[in-house]
């Protein structure tokens, strides 16, 4: 008799369990907030309303199953809540670029990502945040994944990062951009013994040609060479920036001098084949270039990027200094000189004249 009322009240108790569940689920389901659950085994147990209008899947694809990845991803991998209920969140920087993780874990993590939602066919940037469930013994009985599209403020973030790191005219990289690059590069050079060669252009008597046709037609002119110069750095690892005025500069790594006085060499004969002209028979007919050519592998004794930089300044004012729309090498400017002007006095004053 005595065991009677103990019975019911576990009844009681299991009854109001099931019921407060049931309640728990139709909430989620009306939340406009995208929502998922999993259970310690990382089988959905919930994918409520808002989440399917965010994934395109429908809850009876991935109800019981541990397929929810599919929603997001095109090769399985582990979603947030799935790290939170294996416990492995310090795995999660592997996988998400952006990450906090509660001290003890108890309060469970927040990422941000990219997924490329394979049922919508397009790619949104998600804010995730995962947070475990545990029943009054401390026992793992769920994990909650919420999700919030965040995919036009990261679109417009990264399209101020780019306008930023642009020119506004030329639309090619900015010289805040050519120096956080050249110093990178530089570094990359150092660990992995592989040159780093810049190549520094100036377009040629482009005062005059400003003087003569005007600063509307000095900018045309800008625009149309930058338009070869981003054309001729070509690789995805080349950077071509506007450097400042009418001078110009390309950033290519692991790349020996042959090759960059080869890529030199197009890029002038690209410039003239615009056949932009001058306007100044005495100054030559079109508009040039003249570019002085740096390589160099990095090393442990070097001063740093501003080294190349300046070898490569010293190749281009030779290259105006020996007649302008040239390609000299910083490796072979002293010699280039003579070849034109000879004698040691006259190498000498090239030399101390390009330590400005």
């Amino acid at each position: 008799m005595t065991d009677q009322p103990h019975r019911e009240g576990k009844v009681a108790r299991a009854g109001g369990s099931e019921l407060a569940h049931a309640y728990a689920v139709r909430l989620l389901q009306h939340l406009v907030v995208p929502t998922f659950v999993i259970d310690p085994q990382r089988r959905v147990v919930v994918w409520n309303r808002a989440c399917e209008r965010l994934t395109g899947v429908a809850a009876s694809e991935v109800l019981g199953t541990k397929r929810h990845w599919e929603a997001f991803y095109e090769t399985k991998r582990h979603c947030l809540a799935d790290l939170v209920a294996l416990g492995e969140q310090d795995k999660i920087g592997e996988l998400y670029t952006q990450h906090t993780v509660s001290t003890d874990g108890s309060l469970g993590a927040s990422a941000e990502n990219w997924c490329v939602m394979p049922k919508l066919g397009n790619h949104l940037y998600l804010a995730i945040d995962a947070g475990p469930i545990h029943d009054d013994d401390g026992n793992l009985i769920a994990v909650v994944e919420t999700l919030r599209d965040m995919t036009d403020h990261k679109r417009a973030e990264m399209a101020l990062k780019t306008l930023a790191a642009k020119d506004a005219l030329t639309d090619l990289a900015n010289r805040r951009s050519f120096d956080q690059a050249l110093e990178m590069e530089w570094s990359r050079g150092l660990r992995g013994g592989k040159p780093l060669a810049l190549l520094f252009a100036d377009v040629d008597h482009f005062k005059l040609f400003n003087d003569r046709h005007g600063h509307q037609s000095g900018d045309e002119c800008l625009r149309a060479i930058a338009g070869v110069i981003g054309k001729t750095a070509i690789r995805p690892t080349d950077l071509a920036t506007r450097y400042g005025g009418e001078e110009f500069a390309i950033i290519m790594p692991e790349t020996d001098m042959a090759a960059a006085c080869a890529v030199a060499e197009r890029l002038r004969q690209a410039v003239m084949e615009l056949d932009i002209a001058l306007g100044d028979p005495s100054a030559g007919s079109i508009v040039t270039l003249s570019i002085g050519v740096a390589a160099h592998v990095p090393g442990s004794n070097e001063a740093g990027p501003d080294w190349l930089l300046g070898q490569a300044d010293q190749a281009l004012y030779a290259a105006k200094n020996l007649g302008r729309n040239r390609v000299i090498s910083a490796d072979t400017m002293l010699a280039d000189f003579a070849k034109l002007h000879p004698g040691k006095a006259a190498a000498s004053d090239l030399l101390r004249a390009t330590k400005r």
